[in-house]
């Protein structure tokens, strides 16, 4: 293997933005840019935070990477998905590497996959399995859902381009999904204690977030303490609940205040927030700017 070090050693974490201003790639606004070469990415030889989502596919060659701190192995038709918040390092590519890869702001994702259903087993399987070995057909399919997203991304004179793009991202994670599921079916493992309860306590957050955000409360539901249900949160997911919670909160919101016409006030009640001055406090804690500033943005 050859190491590929990268010299965007300023880059304290990986965004969209980020990407954009040290290579030429295809992209529309902060939220998708697409690689005809994994080798093409700028992901830096030293310790990273994802600051959106990888889609990978390898189609020759091999690599090698750790993701919070642990080595992942990547060979011909392997699917990588690399989440948000994660740490990589150790980025390592073999001289005839080749393949295809997505990267995602986490607001374009979430856009994308609001209407999924299950979308909690898709998520989690990445979060345990980020690499998962594709059939020849599954590759070849996604290399031409990823051929057309890339041929609309650079037909700019699209009126409804971005909203092309989105539903044929949409179609792939479906198709993506299809495929995890059959992959859940065939596996006899058993989950582990804490991959079991992050599961229900995720199932649980899709359908409560917007009037929940407890932790006791979930944890009541689950029949176990709140201490125990952050430690096995934290241990499957390297995440608190208050965390998961808080992001499922702060993407619908993003979702309502860009897709919607609906006032601050009418969202302020709709995910049941004491009054606006909480929300808004609550909104800029997380996103670094008020809910108007962030519609106007």
């Amino acid at each position: 293997m050859c190491k590929r070090i990268m010299e965007q050693e300023n880059i304290n974490s990986i965004t969209i933005q980020s990407v954009k201003a040290v290579c030429e790639c295809s992209f529309i606004d902060n939220d998708l840019v697409v690689f005809d070469e994994i080798a093409d990415i700028p992901l830096p030889n030293e310790p990273r935070r994802m600051k959106c989502i990888l889609l990978a596919l390898c189609l020759h060659g091999k690599g090698q990477y750790s993701m919070d701190t642990e080595e992942r192995m990547v060979k011909a038709n392997d699917l990588i998905i690399i989440n948000e918040e994660q740490v990589i390092d150790n980025y390592m590519l073999s001289s005839d590497i080749s393949g295809i890869a997505i990267m995602l702001s986490p607001h374009f994702f979430s856009e994308i996959v609001k209407d999924i259903h299950d979308l909690s087993s898709l998520f989690l399987f990445s979060r345990t399995h980020p690499v998962f070995s594709l059939t020849q057909d599954t590759c070849d399919t996604i290399k031409s859902y990823f051929n057309l997203i890339k041929e609309k991304m650079e037909t700019k004179d699209h009126y409804f381009r971005k909203d092309v793009v989105r539903n044929l991202m949409s179609a792939m994670i479906y198709d993506l999904s299809h495929v995890i599921y059959q992959t859940q079916q065939q596996r006899n493992q058993k989950e582990s204690r804490a991959d079991a309860i992050f599961a229900e306590f995720i199932r649980l957050v899709e359908r409560n977030f917007r009037h929940e955000r407890r932790v006791s409360w979930y944890s009541e539901r689950m029949s176990i303490t709140p201490k125990y249900l952050s430690e096995m949160v934290k241990r499957a997911s390297r995440r608190t609940p208050n965390e998961w919670i808080d992001n499922y909160v702060t993407l619908e919101i993003r979702v309502l205040l860009k897709n919607t016409t609906k006032s601050i006030k009418e969202i302020t009640k709709e995910l049941h927030f004491p009054n606006q001055s909480f929300f808004g406090k609550f909104f800029k804690e997380h996103v670094g700017m008020s809910p108007s500033e962030y519609r106007k943005s």
